[in-house]
């Protein structure tokens, strides 16, 4: 009919084939590769490796500003990123294809950026997959989450900040597979504060602060990592609620200074120095007690800061003291310091 001429002015090319497992990087031509050797390469590359988890129908529709300046903040740390997606919501695939090799690591932390767990998302989370899959990375694991159900500008401007659907999903779901460290790192698009934004304020976009923080955490993680043991210094924080009661390391139904007692036996094991005392009674008694009686306090004083110091570096005197009276208070000094127990 009328429309025949088309016939011959209208040329259809070959339907595009995106892959089901691949890698992405905002410097690719293609932006969608299938081979890590065709990731742009990055001098500095000593300092470690990191692979992003990232959600392939962002990439496919090209909305991915807040992946982007994560990529780049992690180079510019010195890291070699793996960004990898697979379809649908398990990561299983793109994390055995690319962040290991005959069964090895070649990464020194993972960080997924889907805002999912590692394998089901939202609908269903099979933790002890996930649990079986990093235990074969044997890295660590961090989850950071861009803000889907509002804007960046809601979530600055709220007193909650991740709503519970998102703290949920984003957060208490990947820490079930073993995820650490959450953070938000961007989000939807929003016009406050002059923040122009791509396609309508829909579009997603980095929060520049944080992508900050994220990078200098994981980078921080990588060099801890390839650190010796006699390099690293470790910090054991124990339950202690209500604080300067005498509850430090009560916990209802916890054996606390027990399983202290076994961690820090495991660690002398795996090659660090700790000094461990005879028995759960005296490592109870030297935290819990040690110069308490001495000081007169609920529990072993580990710094006694001079009053002197405290006023003239403390930047919030003003208000402490309108609250507390002049320094050092009667609540944990001796008339002349504080004690930090």
């Amino acid at each position: 009919d009328e429309r025949a001429g088309l016939c011959s002015r209208r040329r259809v090319g070959a339907p595009i084939e995106y892959p089901e497992v691949g890698l992405y990087h905002p410097a690719l031509e293609q932006s969608i590769v299938v081979s890590a050797t065709d990731l742009p390469a990055r001098r500095g590359r000593k300092k470690g490796s990191v692979g992003l988890l990232i959600m392939r129908s962002y990439v496919l529709a090209g909305n991915t500003a807040h992946y982007d300046a994560v990529i780049a903040q992690l180079e510019q740390h010195g890291l070699r990123v793996i960004p990898a997606f697979a379809s649908g919501l398990d990561a299983r695939p793109a994390v055995q294809r690319f962040f290991l090799e005959k069964g090895k690591p070649v990464v020194d932390a993972v960080v997924s950026l889907t805002g999912f767990s590692l394998v089901g998302g939202p609908a269903y989370n099979d933790a002890s997959a996930a649990e079986e899959m990093l235990a074969e990375l044997d890295v660590p694991y961090i989850a950071a989450q861009a803000v889907e159900f509002q804007s960046l500008g809601e979530w600055r401007t709220s007193d909650l900040g991740l709503m519970p659907i998102e703290a949920t999903m984003m957060v208490a779901i990947p820490e079930l597979d073993g995820a650490i460290a959450p953070m938000v790192f961007g989000g939807r698009g929003d016009t406050t504060a002059g923040h122009a934004v791509k396609g309508g304020g829909q579009d997603m976009c980095p929060q520049p602060d944080r992508v900050d923080a994220l990078a200098a955490r994981v980078a921080k993680l990588v060099a801890l990592r390839r650190q010796s043991r006699d390099e690293r210094r470790l910090a054991i924080v124990l339950f202690n609620f209500p604080p300067n009661a005498g509850n430090t390391g009560t916990a209802a139904h916890l054996s606390v200074f027990e399983s202290l007692f076994n961690t820090l036996e495991t660690l002398a094991d795996q090659g660090y120095s700790v000094e461990i005392p005879t028995s759960v009674d005296a490592l109870r008694a030297a935290i819990v007690s040690g110069n308490a009686d001495r000081y007169g306090t609920d529990a072993n004083v580990l710094e006694r800061l001079p009053v002197d110091d405290h006023v003239r570096r403390e930047p919030w005197l003003e208000d402490i003291e309108a609250q507390w009276g002049p320094a050092p208070g009667k609540q944990l000094s001796d008339g002349s310091g504080l004690f930090v127990l």
